[in-house]
This record gives C-alpha cells, sequence and structure tokens, in this order.
C-alpha cells in the first residue's frame, strides 16, 4: 500500500489511486612420468619449443571476457521482465508471512543467483495490528570474481522495489502492478548489469517484503522492509557509502505515467529526467501534487537521496483488477532503460 501525504499533517489519502581469493602460490611444477606405449603403439611426438619460450603451451580453454556493451541500457528486455512479473503473479496473492511469498522468494532467489548475484536474505520478525509476523528482505549483491560471499563496501546505488502483496479478504489481489511489476523488471535489471561487472559491482539490489500495511497504514504499521533495511544500514554504518536510491514501484501500467513525488531531491530527481530526455521518453515523466508514503522515505530519513519511480495514475490500484493484463513490456524497458542510463552516467567513475 502507498499513501499520499498532504502538508505537514501527512494525511492518509485513501482515494489517491491515482498517484558485490587470496590466491594461494602455485605449487612447483612436477613431470609426470609417462605412461609406456602398448606394443605397436605410435609414441606421440613431444611439441617442440624454442629456447626462452613458455614451458607450457598456451591454455586456449578460457573463454574471452564478453566486452561490455557500449549502450547498456539498449539490453534490457521488457519481455524477459515481463516473463519474471508473470512467475509472481501465477503464485498468486503474496502477502507477508503467508506460504505463497516465500515460493515468489524462492523464484526471486534463483533467478538472481542465475545472473551471478549473491543473495542475502534479511529475517525478522515484526510485531504488526494482527500479531508477529515474519518477514524477509532479499540483498543481492555482484563480485566481478565472483567471491562469495560478494563485498558489501562496493556499492554506492540502490535500487529496490517491494515483492509482497497488500493482503485481502474480500478480493483476490495478485498485485501484477502492485509488487510484480517491479520485482520483474529488477530481477531483469540484475540481468543486465551483470554484462557490466564493474559496474553492478556498485549496485545493491533490494527486494523489500512488508511494505503493504497489515491492517491500515500508518507510522508503525507499513515498510516494514524498509525500515528494517535502513536500520541495519544505519547500525552496519554502510549508509555512508551510497550516494543515491530508486525506488520502483507500480510501473508496468500499459498508460505508463511516472508521478514523481514533488519532495523528490534534487538533483538526483533532474539526472533521471535528463535520461528519460536522452532516452526520447521525458513525456512518460511527470509530478505528482503531493508527497507519496512508500519504501524511499527510510532512506531519504537516512540521508540517502532516494526517488521514487511510481505511476500512481493506476485505476486499478488495491482491486481485484490489477492483474496481468494491466501490464504492458514497454513500460517495464522504459523504467528499467532510463534507470540504466543514470547509473551508467553516475557511477561511471
Amino acid at each position: 500500500m502507498k499513501r499520499t501525504l498532504k502538508g505537514s499533517a501527512g494525511l492518509l489519502v485513501a482515494a489517491a489511486a491515482l498517484g558485490l581469493s587470496a590466491c594461494k602460490p602455485n605449487p612447483p611444477e612436477r613431470s609426470e612420468p609417462e605412461a609406456p606405449a602398448e606394443p605397436g603403439e605410435a609414441v606421440p611426438a613431444k611439441p617442440e619449443f624454442k629456447a626462452g619460450a613458455s614451458k607450457l603451451p598456451p591454455d586456449r580453454s578460457a573463454k574471452p571476457a564478453k566486452p561490455v556493451p557500449v549502450e547498456l541500457w539498449k539490453e534490457f528486455s521488457g519481455e524477459k521482465a515481463f516473463a519474471e512479473v508473470r512467475k509472481q503473479v501465477e503464485l498468486g496473492p503474496r502477502p507477508s508471512g503467508s506460504g505463497e511469498i516465500e515460493k515468489a522468494r524462492a523464484a526471486i532467489d534463483a533467478s538472481l543467483r542465475a545472473a551471478g548475484w549473491d543473495v542475502e536474505r534479511q529475517e525478522f520478525t515484526e510485531t504488526t495490528p494482527r500479531g508477529p509476523v515474519k518477514f524477509v528482505n532479499l540483498v543481492a549483491r555482484f563480485s566481478p570474481s565472483m567471491a562469495r560471499p560478494a563485498p558489501a563496501n562496493t556499492q554506492r546505488a540502490i535500487i529496490c522495489s517491494h515483492y509482497d502483496t497488500k493482503r485481502f479478504s474480500t478480493i483476490r489481489f495478485t498485485g501484477a502492478n502492485d509488487g510484480a511489476s517491479s520485482s520483474g523488471a529488477l530481477l531483469e535489471l540484475a540481468r543486465v548489469l551483470a554484462l557490466d561487472p564493474q559496474l553492478a559491482a556498485k549496485v545493491e539490489l533490494v527486494f523489500f517484503d512488508g511494505e503493504e500495511a497489515v491492517v491500515q497504514f500508518t507510522e508503525s504499521d507499513g515498510l516494514y522492509g524498509s525500515r528494517f533495511y535502513a536500520r541495519s544500514l544505519r547500525t552496519s554504518q554502510r549508509a555512508g557509502q551510497f550516494q543515491f536510491g530508486i525506488l520502483w514501484d507500480m510501473i508496468g501500467d500499459k498508460d505508463l505515467t511516472i508521478t514523481l513525488p514533488p519532495d523528490s531531491p534534487q538533483p538526483l530527481t533532474q539526472n533521471l529526467l535528463r535520461a528519460a530526455d536522452k532516452l526520447g521518453v521525458r513525456s512518460r515523466f511527470a509530478y505528482h501534487d503531493r508527497s507519496i508514503w512508500d519504501d524511499h522515505v527510510p532512506l531519504n530519513q537516512l540521508k540517502i537521496p532516494t526517488v521514487d519511480l511510481i505511476d500512481f495514475d493506476y485505476l486499478a490500484w488495491h482491486t481485484a483488477d490489477d492483474t496481468l493484463d494491466q501490464i504492458s513490456p514497454e513500460s517495464l524497458r522504459t523504467v528499467g532503460a532510463v534507470t540504466l542510463y543514470h547509473l551508467r552516467e553516475a557511477l561511471a567513475k
């Protein structure tokens, strides 16, 4: 659930449905005895080497590293992102603490690891209006050397999404846009970032559990995952290493209009709008008429400038109509490409 804030009162607007080895020295080389040839069998000739040449012929078995795409943002596939969205939706409603959300976690974890990312499970239990609930954030980091665990000190940007869905007793809510669209697109972002290992090592991907309020959104009900993650950054003293964050939420609407909160941090927002302009999609970005209470808030409170890329002008928000047919691969591609363009520009140095 998201809510919008008017003025300092921060009132809940229920109708705002708009809206990352040590190497041991090589052992001394030994000459292995040659097996004697069988009778009648020809003895293979030894390779000849010129003086000063290497003792061993070159190893041609290792594949050369693939070149990094110059225009990385063009590698983002809306169709592949959509396929990840579909996986989530087909699991059905995925509220925090349910068996279905654990299946969603397993699918997200598998996709991240397949793309070369190391995944940390942040498990915690919080008291909610309906009693204690277990939540699990998934935090992904990339190591160009494939070290495990991946180092946690190279990341400079946070890209995040929530993957839980709102719990309803009266409707079957699968959250195709509100939960699945941003999470599916984030998995495609992970795949594309892995094509540029040095850039990927500078990015932390976070899948928040418990964005939705268990009952009604208040300062203590909702944003469970992002609030816990922010506390963990403060406790581990990692917050200072991040330059910025980008939150994705409800980014799959066919009629995409990203409604930026008017209090979005500058110059981060302007840089993202500049990226959108460069890619010819500036018309898909506008400002909302009021602040939005979402997972970017705890990060901004931690003084990590974070912008919420969200389409709050979505009539199917928190209704049974938030289904897969509302989602456009092109909308997913638009947000993914703009974010990748900005990451290349901002983290190139």
